[in-house]
């Protein structure tokens, strides 16, 4: 089971470490106009997270989020494969931005108050959230989880969120999907919770399992841009595609065709993808 920790308070502590040891090489990254003449995009992307952003058999990266950084080298550079995809680890994603290494980051990063200090944000291309996969026919609502075992990695948020809106489940702390799908398989838990994005790509795998309609939480994906004015021109570039994107229904095509929600992740909410964060 879970012990107690601060978990926010020390992711927020970690980003500030991280930004204040690598503030004084920020400088390095591109503006709009040197990208240009480089003429090509260096992204920072994952490339294990199904169907975010993975390799194939071929060993080529492909998923939602590769489809995103292809169409921002279109967009800017006019041209899909004027593109250096750089594939990162989770710590990696703001460092690789902080330090100039790489022009973006799409990395399935969401975008909170403390990451804002030390990196600008886009719109959002996308809302994540937490949800919860379950293979037992029994469990369809919420409510069909109180006192039964629940499986959520251990130091995730996830665990506050479950906590709050599903309080009589009894938590199980996991270090990895591959443990929290082994407890389902035996019957020691009966539901994972984790991020609806992963979890589309568990449930293409795993067609027995599917995943439950109510989202517990919205969290908005960005690319991740360096601070400061000299890039004002490469945030508002972005933005703008982005927006167009949303506008113009490419967004949702590209999740849907990823196996992503997409029309629940906006289900019974007011706000609208481009206004939940101004440019």
């Amino acid at each position: 089971m879970f012990e107690p920790l601060n978990f926010f308070s020390k992711v927020s502590s970690l980003c500030l470490v991280i930004g204040l040891s690598l503030a004084g090489q920020s400088g390095s990254a591109e503006t709009l106009k040197s990208i240009q003449q480089r003429g090509y995009l260096i992204v920072a992307v994952k490339e294990n997270l199904y169907p975010l952003a993975f390799k194939n058999s071929a060993q080529q990266l492909q998923g939602f989020e590769i489809d995103v950084a292809r169409r921002l080298a279109q967009e800017l550079l006019g041209q899909a494969d004027a593109i250096q995809l750089q594939p990162v680890a989770n710590q990696e994603r703001l460092p690789s931005v902080l330090a100039g290494q790489a022009d973006f980051a799409i990395a399935r990063v969401t975008a909170t108050e403390p990451r804002s200090r030390l990196v600008s944000f886009s719109l959002p291309y996308y809302l994540d959230g937490t949800a919860l996969v379950t293979k037992a026919a029994t469990v369809k609502r919420l409510a069909d989880l109180n006192q039964r075992p629940v499986a959520a990695l251990n130091g995730s948020s996830t665990i506050a969120t479950v906590r709050y809106l599903v309080p009589g489940a009894k938590l199980v702390g996991v270090d990895s999907y591959a443990a929290a799908y082994s407890l389902l398989e035996s019957g020691k838990v009966v539901a994972f919770a984790a991020d609806v994005s992963v979890l589309s790509g568990w449930v293409q795998e795993y067609p027995q399992y599917h995943v439950l309609p109510t989202l517990l939480s919205a969290e908005p994906l960005c690319v991740v841009l360096p601070k400061g004015v000299q890039y004002d021109d490469l945030r508002r570039q972005v933005n703008s595609a982005i927006a167009r994107w949303h506008s113009d229904g490419w967004l949702q095509q590209r999740a849907v065709y990823w196996g992503l929600p997409w029309a629940n992740l906006l289900k019974d909410r007011d706000t609208k993808p481009t206004e939940m964060l101004r440019p």
